[in-house]
């Protein structure tokens, strides 16, 4: 019955697509995705297969006697989905929190980095 509950409590939320950026290095792509009022005890990363997810909910102070006059973000769901390729080291992937942005570095694999062929003299 309490997952019963929890899953309609979360379907009343509005669920939002973080606004993300997307920068690749040589080493390893850098994902920032912009999520305020999420702490890493209110964030979920995972990784299955190919796919990462990352889900989130915000907490925001509750203000007792009051009532809401104008919201524009508050009690939600963050939600975002990727597609990660052979060319991630999946197993070194890393992820940080800080002023409501994650970070997550996805290294690339030895064999995907760029290398530089010696020519031998012949």
């Amino acid at each position: 019955m309490t997952n019963e509950v929890l899953k309609r409590e979360a379907q009343n939320v509005p669920r939002f697509s973080p606004s993300t950026d997307i920068i690749e290095k040589e080493d390893g792509f850098h994902i920032y995705l912009d999520m305020p009022g999420v702490t890493r005890e209110n964030l979920n990363i995972d990784l299955q297969d190919t796919d990462l997810e990352v889900s989130a909910r915000p907490e925001f102070p509750k203000v007792e006697n009051a009532s809401n006059i104008h919201m524009e973000f508050g009690d939600c769901e963050y939600r975002r989905s990727f597609t990660i390729s052979d060319v991630v080291d999946r197993n070194n992937i890393k992820a940080t929190m800080k002023n409501g942005v994650l970070e997550l570095y996805l290294p690339k694999a030895e064999k995907a980095k760029p290398r530089k062929i010696q020519i031998e003299a012949g």
